[in-house]
């Protein structure tokens, strides 16, 4: 029988494994100690655990860690990790240095089922939820992972779709027993699934960002099909329900497409959908895909629309576009390692 992942649980899971192998429950503070904050590589590591402890844990248990299976390496310092899943999926996270910060992009799901018309992970269908344990696994197991300083929710799949894990994963992040990050460096990212977004709004303090793309329904429906069961005015509602203070940070991710979504009249849709929202967008350079009837803007018009933004008030800036000598964007690398495996055939 395969042996249960310890990588993942949180403290009062921990709790229930003591009590079934009749060990203290003190016990489970210190596996949390030797899991998330040691980082140790094996159960016989943890040595302040008795002899008979760690036995009882080798019986059932295993850390459930898996190193990356490869990565690429962009001119500009970008890394992408492709890492395979628990029953041999592949899902892949984005390395991000910059001068004063570090940040990490992981995945919370295989494939998505958001059918997204400008994501290249929704053309591989929604395979599985991602454990907590094998969002975390993307941190433990980065090579960089002690030089990291952010965290972002925006790699493949919808984050609010698997938010059971992914709000135990952020417990493990920001609990003094766990990593003891600061809510503040990890930002979560969503197109928009209203009843899991309240919930992440309320049990946790990361920041939010929502992939809006549009101010427009029936564009909105075009791009990002979700527009047909939660609206971006719904969206929008919601949020304005909730105080979120200085310190948290809400954000709305535009990818900007030509001749699509970069008009003045977008402008104008943006100003009127967010008004009253303290909040910045984020302008995104789209990465082109394969077989894809949209293309990114110039850059010139997509200073011309954050210089419009600015004008009327909104926090505007354009993301630096990374990696785009790799596959850059999200999804191809896993994508490739399907079709090379000869899983998938047709993309």
């Amino acid at each position: 029988m395969a042996k249960e992942a310890l990588y993942g649980k949180t403290l009062n899971e921990l709790k229930e494994v003591m009590t079934e192998l009749n060990l203290p429950s003190f016990t489970s503070k210190q596996v949390a100690d030797w899991l998330y904050k040691k980082h140790v590589a094996s159960i016989d590591e943890m040595n302040n655990l008795s002899k008979k402890a760690r036995a009882l844990l080798n019986e059932k248990y295993e850390l459930g860690l898996i190193n990356p299976e490869s990565f690429q390496e962009s001119i500009d310092g970008t890394k992408k990790y492709l890492f395979k899943t628990v029953g041999s999926q592949y899902i892949e996270s984005a390395y991000l240095p910059e001068e004063n910060r570090n940040t990490l992009c992981v995945s919370s799901q295989v494939g998505c089922k958001m059918g997204c018309l400008f994501c290249m992970t929704a053309r591989q269908g929604f395979q599985k939820q991602l454990t907590s344990g094998e969002i975390l696994n993307q941190i433990a197991s980065l090579p960089e992972r002690d030089t990291l300083t952010n965290l972002v929710y925006m790699g493949m799949g919808e984050p609010m779709d698997n938010i059971d894990n992914v709000l135990k994963s952020l417990e493990i992040i920001t609990s003094d027993w766990g990593y003891g990050w600061s809510p503040r460096r990890i930002n979560v990212s969503t197109i928009g699934v209203v009843p899991a977004m309240r919930r992440f709004i309320e049990e946790s303090e990361a920041h939010l960002a929502v992939s809006l793309h549009s101010p427009f329904n029936e564009e909105r429906k075009q791009l990002m099909p979700i527009e047909n069961v939660y609206t971006a005015e719904q969206v929008v509602d919601t949020i304005k329900q909730y105080d979120f203070g200085r310190q948290r940070r809400i954000s709305f991710e535009y990818i900007m497409f030509k001749g699509v979504n970069d008009t003045a009249e977008h402008v104008k849709g943006l100003t009127k959908l967010l008004n009253g929202i303290r909040c910045r967008i984020n302008l995104i350079h789209f990465h082109p895909i394969p077989n894809s009837p949209l293309q990114g803007s110039d850059r010139s018009q997509m200073e011309w629309f954050r210089d419009q933004l600015s004008a009327k008030g909104l926090n505007t800036t354009i993301r630096k576009s990374r990696g785009e000598d790799i596959y850059a964007a999200c999804g191809l690398l896993s994508t490739k390692k399907l079709i090379s495996s000869g899983e998938e055939k047709d993309y």
